[in-house]
C-alpha cells in the first residue's frame, strides 16, 4: 500500500502509486485522483491511462497534470480549477509527493484560500518542506 499523507481533511498526497492502491483510495474513501507525474519518468511506473483505467474501474475521478520540476502558473490554475470543482477527498500523486504539494500549495496560496504560514506548516505535518517555495 502506498503512503497516503494527510494535508487537509479534503487534500491527501503520496508517492507514486501503484494500481492496486487506486482500488485502494477508493476503498478509504478518497474520491479523485491528481496525477502530477508525467508518463515515463521512470520504468515501471504505470502511465496516466493505467492509472485512470483503473480510477474508473474503482468510480473515482482522474486528472492528468504531469508536472516537470517546478510546477508552471498553468499547472497550478489548472489544478486549482480541478479542485474547485471536484468531489473531496483528493489524492494527488507524483514521484515522492513532493510536486504534488508544491502544486497544490501555490494553487492555495495564490488564491487566497490559506495563508503561507498554514500551508508550510500543512506541509511539514505531512512531512514536506514547503518553507523554500512558500517563503514562510
Amino acid at each position: 500500500m502506498s503512503d497516503f499523507r494527510r494535508v487537509t481533511d479534503d487534500f491527501s498526497t503520496a508517492p507514486q502509486i501503484s494500481l492496486s492502491d487506486v482500488a485502494q483510495a477508493a476503498r478509504l474513501g478518497f474520491r479523485t485522483l491528481i496525477s502530477n507525474r508525467p508518463d515515463g519518468e521512470e520504468p515501471g511506473q504505470p502511465t496516466g491511462a493505467e492509472v485512470a483505467a483503473a480510477a474508473a474501474a474503482a468510480g473515482l475521478a482522474f486528472h492528468h497534470i504531469p508536472v516537470r520540476g517546478s510546477p508552471t502558473p498553468e499547472q497550478v490554475e489548472e489544478t486549482r480549477l480541478v479542485l474547485q470543482d471536484a468531489e473531496a477527498p483528493v489524492l494527488a500523486f507524483c514521484r515522492s509527493g513532493t510536486r504534488s504539494i508544491v502544486t497544490w500549495s501555490l494553487c492555495q496560496a495564490l488564491s487566497g484560500a490559506r495563508e503561507r504560514g498554514e500551508l508550510v506548516s500543512l506541509g511539514r505535518e505531512a512531512g514536506y518542506d514547503l518553507s523554500g517555495v512558500l517563503g514562510a
